[in-house]
């Protein structure tokens, strides 16, 4: 099946019409359809209505209680995969504002427990300063003022020590002039001060370090149940928990290679000292 960004947003609705199809055409009823998959009645009826996300363990339990031949259960698979991945377009973000965007990521922290960043290219939002946020948004002919404020405003999620935030920021990253120089020191700086935040472990993987894939882009996972890839010109959202646990194995492969402590703030101090100079 072919992955068209522009058919995300209606491939919900064909799985469930797809699985409504399927246990009408087997002849069984939605109770009788539950027994089999051990579910609920309610929510075999939410997934038939497209009310609620089917993981690819709800398929599966769905496809064997329907007996499916196996070119349909590949089928169906390959639709639920599509399902659980959401296209955001950068154009539509930049329609509704860059502020609603902040709020929509504020609300996604609130709600985990533990998230992990892999920064390729920039320093986030979580972790800049002022200057380097107003910086980052410079290019944007839309109003950035909600969005500047919004990225500052969601920084105080890291003094929750209820939630734990591991950041890995490739030198690239940390290097990158977004700002002046003495600006950059400045951010290195911050860096280096939030290493001593007890819930934060953040870790820079300097040029040269060996990793075990070449790192493509940048990336967020919320504890496994979502994650969140940046390109260009928008970013992926995925809830599939194949494509989750290669994300999480892609981070736990690169903060092997990462230097943390007082050797990832020997580091910085040794860039915000080019800087300066």
């Amino acid at each position: 099946m072919t992955f068209d960004p522009e058919r995300l947003g209606r491939s919900s609705q064909e799985l469930a019409a797809k699985l409504r199809s399927l246990r009408k055409q087997a002849g069984l009823s939605g109770d009788r359809l539950a027994a089999r998959c051990n579910m609920s009645q309610s929510k075999v009826s939410r997934i038939e209505n497209g009310k609620v996300r089917p993981s690819l363990v709800d398929i599966e339990q769905i496809l064997k209680a329907l007996d499916a031949p196996p070119d349909l259960v590949a089928e169906v698979s390959a639709l639920a995969r599509i399902a659980n991945t959401e296209w955001r377009n950068l154009r539509d973000l930049r329609r509704k504002g860059l502020g609603t965007r902040q709020s929509e990521l504020k609300a996604l922290e609130a709600s985990s427990t533990e998230i992990r960043f892999f920064l390729l290219s920039m320093v986030t939002g979580l972790l800049a300063t002022p200057e380097y946020v107003r910086a980052s948004l410079a290019h944007s002919t839309a109003d950035t003022r909600k969005a500047v404020a919004g990225k500052l405003e969601r920084q105080a999620v890291l003094y929750d020590t209820s939630k734990t935030f591991r950041f890995l920021l490739t030198e690239q990253a940390v290097r990158w002039p977004v700002v002046s120089p003495l600006a950059l020191a400045e951010q290195m700086d911050r860096l280096s001060s939030l290493t001593y935040l007890p819930n934060v472990r953040l870790g820079v993987i300097p040029v040269g370090a060996s990793t075990p894939t070449v790192p493509l882009n940048t990336f967020t996972v919320y504890d496994s149940s979502l994650a969140t890839v940046e390109t260009s010109t928008g970013s992926l959202v995925l809830r599939d928990h194949q494509d989750i646990r290669s994300y999480l194995a892609d981070f736990s492969g690169y903060e092997r290679c990462a230097l943390f402590g007082y050797e990832a703030r020997g580091k910085l101090s040794e860039w915000a000292a080019v800087c300066r100079s």
